[in-house]
């Protein structure tokens, strides 16, 4: 049977919009139809099979648990359960489930869980490209506001004179997570697009010491 990529895509995308709701800017419905876009583009790039990216890209955050939580290593696993469950509920074909189920595990940083197929590796660097650039910032001080983290230190907000802490400072976590992303990205297409976000945060980032 022909795959139904129109019916699916608009199933899940309706799905999406219930899912992910707008009081967390950072996992929303956006960020999601980001990451389909991109993991999109990155299945045609590499050759990929979509039946397995999409509903992945679609439902890799279905269980968000706060980065505050200490389930939050565990996320993954509990949407990669939570979106084979719905999946089989609207009679998805089976064949994929647990390349599916992988590839949502797989993405998240805080799982340590390394990619072991071309699918899951699209939807990790999709992800983590949204992580990155102009919306990166964006969604890095959406997350400072729920975190209630200052966007920098007061009296050393370059950490010139002490350990970074993204757990206390916004500005932080550019150097303590995000700028080594880009040696994590996994596709060729992905990693010339970390590097062109990464050089617009530092550009950003020094707007940034010419104001404070």
């Amino acid at each position: 049977m022909a795959f139904e990529e129109k019916k699916w895509f608009h199933l899940f995308s309706n799905k999406a919009r219930v899912l992910y709701p707008s009081t967390d800017p950072a996992h929303d419905y956006l960020h999601i139809m980001r990451v389909v876009n991109t993991a999109k583009q990155l299945t045609e790039s590499e050759g990929a099979n979509w039946e397995i990216v999409m509903p992945a890209a679609f439902f890799h955050d279905y269980v968000n648990v706060p980065k505050s939580d200490p389930r939050r290593p565990y996320a993954s696993q509990l949407s990669a359960e939570a979106a084979v469950e719905y999946l089989k509920s609207v009679n998805y074909p089976e064949d994929h489930f647990e390349e599916i189920r992988h590839a949502i595990e797989a993405h998240s940083f805080s799982a340590g869980i390394k990619p072991t197929t071309r699918e899951a590796k699209i939807v990790q660097d999709a992800d983590r490209l949204d992580s990155l650039g102009a919306i990166g910032i964006a969604r890095c001080f959406a997350i400072s506001t729920q975190m209630t983290r200052p966007f920098y230190a007061e009296e050393d907000p370059w950490a010139e004179s002490r350990a970074l802490d993204d757990k206390s400072y916004g500005i932080d976590h550019f150097f303590q997570k995000l700028f080594k992303l880009v040696d994590h990205l996994n596709t060729s297409a992905a990693k010339k697009e970390g590097e062109h976000r990464i050089a617009f945060i530092k550009t950003y980032l020094e707007q940034i010491k010419r104001e404070i």
